[in-house]
Formats: C-alpha cells, sequence, structure tokens
C-alpha cells in the first residue's frame, strides 16, 4: 500500500479536503439522477458505491477522527449500505500507512531521539495502519515488540473533525440531529481518551491484569519508559486477524474456545470491573497458532456507571419486559421513553423496545448459544432496518436511550458479530441475577 507523505493537520486544510470530497460526492448524485432520468428503474447500488470510495479516501488521507467514526459506522449494518460498510471497514486495520520521517518527527518531539537511536531494530515500513495511529515492528535486547505511534494532528483536530463529518453522517446515513447531537457527544469524549496513550497504556495495563486469569486469553507486556502521550510500545503478539484466521479453516473446537474466551473477557469487563473495552472490531484481536486469543489494544474504554448498570441489565429480565409497571420507570431512567411523549408515541416506543430487547437479549436467556445462528442476525439486521425507516422514530424530538448505552450497544453489537464470524456455540456465562 502506498505510504501517505503528509496529513492536513489545520482546520483551514481539512476542511477543505472536507469541501473537495463534498463536492466528489455531490457529482456522484448528479450523475446517478441523469442516469435515472433515462433508466427509472436504477437502484442506488453504483451511487453507493462512488460515495463510499471517494470518502473513504479522503478520509483515510485525513486520518483521525473522521476515519474513525466511519470505522464505528462500519460496524453497524443498520446504518449503512454495504458499500460503505466494505470501504469503511477498512479503517480497522489497513489504512494507507504514514510515511516514516513523520515518524521519525514524532519520535524527535517526545523522546529527543529517532526510533533507532531507542530500539535495536526499529521497521520503516509500517505493519498495520488503522484511524488513528499505525504499528511498527521493532527489537529491544531480543524482544520483539510492537510501536503504536499516533498521526500527527490527530488529538488538536478531533472537535474540529466531528463538526465537518456531521452533515456527511446526517445526509448518507439519515440520522436525525437529535441522535447526531448525543451521539457526536458521546464519540468526541471517547476519541479523546483514545489520543492519550499515556492514558491508554495504564488501562491496558489495569485491564490485562484484571483479565489475566481468565483461560485463552493472551495480553502483551506494555512499557511506560518506551512509551509517550503519542506512543505505545508493547510486546509483539504473533497472530491472525479473524479474516485471515478463518481462511485457515479452524475446527468447530477451535471456533468455540477462542469464542469463550471473548464471552467470558467481556463478561467479565462489564459485570464485575464495571469498565470494558468498548471497541470489539476485528483489527483489534489476534488468534494465535496455540488457539488462545491475543487482545491489542484498549484504547477505547467505557467506565459504566453503576446506576446505569443497574438499569440497563434489569431489561435482560423477560419478567420485566412483559410487567409493563416495572418496565416503565427504567425506560424512563434510561431516556427511552419521556414524561412528555404523547399516547400514541409512547406506545410505539414501548412495543418497538421489547421487541428489541427480547432479541437482543436471547443470547441471556439460555445457557448456551450457538452464534452461527445466521437467521437470528439476520432478524436483528431486519429489526434495525425497520425501526430506522419508521417516522415516529426519525422525527421524534428526543435521541432515544442514555448516553452511556451508545457503547455499551456497540460493544455487545460488535461482539455478537464477532462470534457470528467464528460461528462460535458457547456457554453464555452471566450474572446469577439475570
Amino acid at each position: 500500500m502506498e505510504e501517505q507523505l503528509k496529513i492536513p493537520t489545520g482546520k483551514v486544510s481539512r476542511a477543505t479536503k472536507f469541501v473537495q470530497t463534498g463536492v466528489k460526492v455531490g457529482g456522484n448524485y448528479l450523475k446517478h439522477y441523469s442516469k435515472k432520468l433515462v433508466d427509472p428503474s436504477l437502484d442506488r447500488s453504483r451511487l453507493d458505491e462512488d460515495n463510499a470510495r471517494d470518502i473513504y479516501s479522503s478520509l483515510s488521507q485525513l486520518k483521525g477522527s473522521a476515519l474513525k467514526v466511519a470505522q464505528m459506522l462500519a460496524m453497524d449494518k443498520n446504518l449503512l449500505p454495504s458499500a460503505y460498510q466494505k470501504q469503511f471497514s477498512l479503517g480497522q486495520y489497513s489504512a494507507p500507512p504514514l510515511s516514516f520521517p513523520l515518524v521519525v518527527k514524532t519520535f524527535q518531539q517526545y523522546f529527543g531521539k529517532n526510533p533507532n537511536d531507542i530500539f535495536d531494530e526499529f521497521g520503516k515500513s509500517a505493519a498495520n495502519a488503522a484511524s488513528i495511529g499505525q504499528v511498527h515492528r521493532a527489537t529491544l535486547k531480543g524482544k520483539s515488540l510492537a510501536v503504536k505511534v499516533q498521526y500527527p494532528g490527530v488529538a488538536e483536530s478531533v472537535r474540529s473533525d466531528l463538526k465537518l463529518v456531521r452533515p456527511f453522517a446526517a445526509r448518507l446515513f439519515s440520522i436525525s440531529d437529535q441522535e447526531l447531537d448525543h451521539y457526536l457527544q458521546e464519540v468526541e469524549e471517547k476519541l479523546l481518551e483514545e489520543t492519550d496513550y499515556i492514558l491508554e497504556v495504564r488501562r491496558s495495563q489495569e485491564i490485562s491484569e484484571e483479565c489475566g486469569h481468565i483461560e485463552g486469553l493472551a495480553f502483551p507486556k506494555y512499557y511506560p519508559e518506551l512509551s509517550s502521550a503519542r506512543v505505545i510500545t508493547m510486546d509483539w503478539l504473533e497472530g491472525k486477524h479473524i479474516k485471515e484466521f478463518l481462511l485457515t479453516n479452524p475446527d468447530q473446537a477451535t471456533r468455540n474456545a477462542i469464542g469463550q474466551a471473548m464471552w467470558d473477557f467481556y463478561h467479565h469487563q462489564i459485570h464485575n470491573l464495571k469498565k470494558v473495552h468498548a471497541d470489539p472490531h476485528p483489527g483489534n484481536f489476534l488468534m494465535q497458532a496455540d488457539g488462545t486469543l491475543g487482545v491489542i489494544d484498549f484504547g477505547c474504554v467505557k467506565e459504566i456507571p453503576q446506576d446505569f448498570y443497574e438499569s440497563y441489565f434489569k431489561l435482560m429480565s423477560a419478567k420485566l419486559v412483559m410487567d409493563e409497571s416495572s418496565l416503565i420507570p427504567i425506560l424512563e431512567e434510561l431516556s427511552f421513553v419521556y414524561a412528555d411523549d404523547s399516547k400514541e408515541e409512547r406506545k410505539v416506543f414501548i412495543s418497538v423496545f421489547k421487541e428489541m430487547t427480547t432479541l437482543l437479549g436471547r443470547p441471556f436467556h439460555a445457557d448456551t448459544f450457538d452464534f452461527a445462528d445466521h437467521a437470528y442476525f439476520n432478524s436483528i439486521y431486519a429489526l434495525g432496518e425497520r425501526i430506522s425507516k419508521m417516522k415516529e422514530i426519525r422525527n421524534s424530538k428526543h435521541a432515544r436511550g442514555s448516553r452511556h448505552g451508545l457503547y455499551i450497544n456497540r460493544t455487545y453489537f460488535g461482539l455478537y458479530q464477532l462470534l457470528n464470524q467464528l460461528e462460535a456455540k458457547l456457554v453464555t456465562t452471566k450474572p446469577a441475577w439475570i
């Protein structure tokens, strides 16, 4: 993949890139509607492909928050047509890498040295490149290391980038202003945390230690003395990302074991630690040759308030969902329904919520669950698509759901998708009270 020689870092240069992309997207729409005049049966598939290609090309050059939002949206099959999912998912670990002189510049800024003055060997080409940083392979005193280097200007551009990406999200994904405001406020807070590599090293050490007893998991060791606000050094873990792993045709027992480790990892974080690795996309996991699951990125961690946790997981109770007198106060606490909703709105939202909770909570109501059940996932996607088209949802004066639920929902949705790709059957360990 061709290396990128520079990144626009100023507000004006980044805004100009967005404007240029907007012009391209506008041109794609003009071409589409011109063709549609000749052929009224023409669908949007080519338009989506052209827009996805142009937008991803622009975001991948800008790096940072805009590309991260695209990566997050690629995990949500209810928001994006498949053309966008395919393009935006590249941001998870296959973005265009940054050239070596810019990496050297970062080291000089934070260590006063070149990387070759710190490590015995340091690969000039990135081994992986994602939305916020890229990873280089290095060695020191016989140890094989992964060195993550943040792209220049990412931390400083979070707020301005999110303002620039807003009109694209509103137009392309048909998200209401209320939902978008609600969504982007929480995203901004987490993205600012993700650019703080000192915080990431601390959280990485804490969570990997607190989850070290879980069978089937592997974590790298982190080296604070070789890290800084924009550089993280950790052990290099060998392994394959899930797509590469599945091409080796692993047996069902191996799939189940990796899936079980993944489920137990999230169960322990959410229910015992009340903080969770909230970025379960394929680029953050490595399937190792010995059948263990390597976890390599703790940039995005959601700390779960106790009162939110108690209300949210009460909804996993099948009995509660059927008891509206007990259910409605919890829905109000979680901002799913509001005091000023009309009777008709309340009826619609409660009905939708019951259907959604019953479906998404199904793994919690069985001792074992087969995530290879594609019909189950098709039902989830179909429900999401139907909800996104409901006028009551689209025209609501309120964003539905607590802001804390955004990353918890995303975590479970990402976890379910990974387990579905693995086609794993596992024991759904859960708190006894559920």
